[in-house]
């Protein structure tokens, strides 16, 4: 582990921290004085990640642009209560309606003959995962549909973008899991552990395959095109992320295209696919892409922080996993430009999460918008 970190912090300018002087070398002005040295701290450290991630992020203007935001926040929450004067509803129980039956309906997807292999690919749709994309997806044609009509129900090419989605992911988690050699997650052996790698891989890509199969039963050509996006996006991330930079500048923008591609691209498609299904408005398809776009890279920002500072148990998968394989994240690489990477890509989560407020809030007040808007408050404030 001792090598990972170093060989990342190879280049980076970096400086032990001076020592706080002790409490008894204090005089009576010293602690005021104390203080006040420390807020000075605290905004310069805070401009500075702004300043820097701003710098960083320039030449992704349309992907990755925080230019709009002006100031640090360091509330973490982004909205205290929801906008259309509903009473606040939990995301995940507003979104559970449409999706009964989510796990048998994906199972049915993959009816296979084979005992072993029909074991393999329904190993994690157990009903014990988050369901995080799937309720994105269907939120977000609930808003779209009551926006464009004030139409109040999903239609079932929407729903069937939910568990394509859902699909999409946990076949790019098994084939992760056989790059990463992992041996658990979400609290029990994985895949390749069990069945080994060769036939893991197989697994992912008949889940794939079902996928593709399910997509194209849909029938609209556009949305075809822009879900086949996010299956390149996930082999593109995935070749990323063996690679590296050696420019710090570098580093930082390869490590948000990663994330994009591997995370963003998924939800953010999905957002998009749904809102053409439901509403022929192109503005609101880009609003439905952006704000998916930046959930996801403040989700896997998150995610990467509760890497840190999560322990295994909580997680359900084993922490420190991206360091222990040598890749850069956002933490790491804010530590070798600041004291505190933790905070720092906390704050950077912040900033893509109040932009997916504000991209949402353009929709009809609705609770399923409302739901979307705290969705972005539950991904910052997660704690596995």
């Amino acid at each position: 582990m001792a090598s990972c970190w170093w060989r990342w912090r190879r280049g980076c300018s970096w400086r032990p921290a001076a020592r706080s002087p002790g409490p008894g070398s204090l005089g009576r002005a010293g602690l005021s004085g104390l203080r006040a040295a420390a807020a000075a701290a605290a905004a310069r450290a805070q401009m500075s990640c702004f300043n820097l991630v701003k710098s960083l992020t320039s030449a992704f203007p349309n992907m990755y642009s925080i230019s709009r935001f002006h100031h640090v926040t360091p509330a973490v929450c982004c909205c205290s209560r929801t906008r259309s004067g509903e009473k606040y509803t939990d995301p995940f129980n507003l979104g559970w309606r449409d999706l009964k039956g989510l796990y048998e309906d994906i199972r049915k997807e993959l009816f296979i003959s084979t005992t072993e292999l029909k074991d393999m690919c329904e190993y994690y749709f157990d009903g014990k995962g988050k369901a995080f994309r799937p309720i994105i997806v269907v939120l977000m044609a609930r808003a779209c549909n009551i926006h464009h009509n004030n139409s109040r129900n999903v239609q079932a090419s929407q729903r069937a973008i939910a568990l394509i989605a859902e699909m999409i992911h946990t076949a790019s988690l098994v084939h992760d899991d056989v790059i990463d050699d992992a041996s658990s997650r979400r609290g029990k052996h994985t895949v390749n552990k069990i069945w080994g790698e060769k036939k893991a891989v197989l697994a992912g890509d008949l889940i794939l395959s079902a996928a593709s199969i399910a997509l194209a039963r849909i029938g609209n050509t556009t949305v075809v095109s822009i879900l086949t996006q996010v299956i390149e996006d996930l082999v593109r991330g995935e070749f990323l992320q063996l690679g590296s930079k050696e420019n710090e500048n570098e580093r930082f923008a390869h490590y948000l295209e990663k994330t994009f591609k591997k995370t963003a691209s998924l939800i953010a498609n999905s957002c998009k696919a749904v809102s053409v299904l439901g509403c022929p408005d192109p503005v609101v398809h880009e609003i439905a892409y952006q704000y998916g776009k930046n959930v996801g890279l403040a989700f896997q920002l998150i995610d990467d922080v509760l890497d840190f500072t999560s322990c295994s148990d909580r997680m359900g998968k084993p922490t420190s996993a991206d360091l222990k394989l040598g890749l850069a994240t956002g933490p790491v690489l804010f530590a070798c430009q600041q004291s505190d990477g933790v905070q720092q890509t906390t704050y950077l989560a912040q900033r893509y999460c109040r932009e997916a407020v504000r991209e949402i809030s353009k929709l009809r007040p609705s609770p399923e918008r409302d739901a979307l808007i705290q969705l972005s408050e539950i991904v910052l404030t997660r704690d596995k």
